[in-house]
């Protein structure tokens, strides 16, 4: 990898982050797919670095959190009592400022308590104002928002409640099941009822499947690795947060939030 020019490692970046995958990238760039990987790996540590010094002390106001899911390995109904604890289902918690669309905080790991209580620990150290948090049902939220911002916080969940669809259908396997009924629940503090929404940080999942291959669903682009599975999300995050210029706000999601003066050069992510 050292000797690869930073022309080319710009290329191989560039192409990570628009969703290509490492196969493809290699095709393209006529780089190998194991020096794409560590490639990967290195940039992803250095963006993980940037993240947490530039993530402190933030100003929010509205803040949404939600979990995509992912696997490493192998699916959940293929795993052997001798695999690896880090194959199989894995979920990136993200936490999102719906006025800045700054992703201040993700985890990486399991669905799980343990998961749950470190990301929003995680969230409630790096704010230092009082935010209204919107989360789904999810029920480790409810036991451990709280804990963490004590009583700087109002905390509702958003409850959707799904009805069945072609569940003897094909139709089944690709069409999602619909939404018939949206419950609000109050869980701490005064939120306002016309900003509790998780249509922010939804959108933000899209963009996760859209510019992520790994997360992309039915292809064969899946980690095999948790440590790479980790690396691509700390590169799409800090390239999201500092990088691209956000559509609707017409600067980098960084700058909204008054933590950069500039958009960045992606070779600014690079080690």
């Amino acid at each position: 990898m050292n000797i690869l020019s930073a022309e080319k490692k710009l290329a191989v970046i560039s192409a990570l982050v628009e969703g290509n995958s490492i196969r493809s990238i290699s095709r393209m760039t006529d780089v190998d797919r194991n020096t794409i990987a560590s490639l990967l790996l290195r940039t992803g540590d250095r963006c993980a670095e940037i993240m947490d010094r530039s993530m402190r002390n933030l100003r929010c106001q509205y803040v949404q959190a939600d979990e995509i899911w992912c696997y490493v390995g192998k699916k959940d109904k293929r795993i052997r009592k001798d695999d690896s604890p880090e194959m199989g289902s894995q979920w990136v918690f993200v936490a999102m400022d719906a006025d800045t669309k700054l992703v201040p905080v993700y985890t990486v790991g399991k669905r799980s308590e343990e998961t749950t209580w470190y990301f929003i620990n995680e969230l409630a150290e790096r704010i230092s104002t009082r935010i209204q948090l919107t989360t789904d049902g999810y029920v480790f939220y409810n036991r451990h928002v709280e804990d963490a911002f004590g009583s700087e916080v109002d905390f509702a969940q958003l409850i959707k409640l799904y009805g069945q669809y072609g569940q003897h259908d094909t139709d089944a396997k690709y069409s999602p099941s619909p939404i018939v009924e949206v419950i609000s629940k109050v869980r701490a503090g005064d939120p306002d009822p016309a900003r509790i929404c998780t249509s922010h940080i939804e959108r933000q999942n899209l963009t996760m499947r859209m510019q992520m291959r790994r997360f992309t669903r039915l292809t064969n682009a899946f980690s095999k690795k948790l440590r790479h599975l980790k690396a691509a999300c700390a590169l799409h995050f800090c390239h999201y947060n500092f990088v691209r210029v956000h559509s609707s706000l017409r600067v980098t999601p960084a700058m909204a939030a008054g933590i950069a003066n500039e958009v960045w050069p992606l070779s600014r992510l690079l080690c």
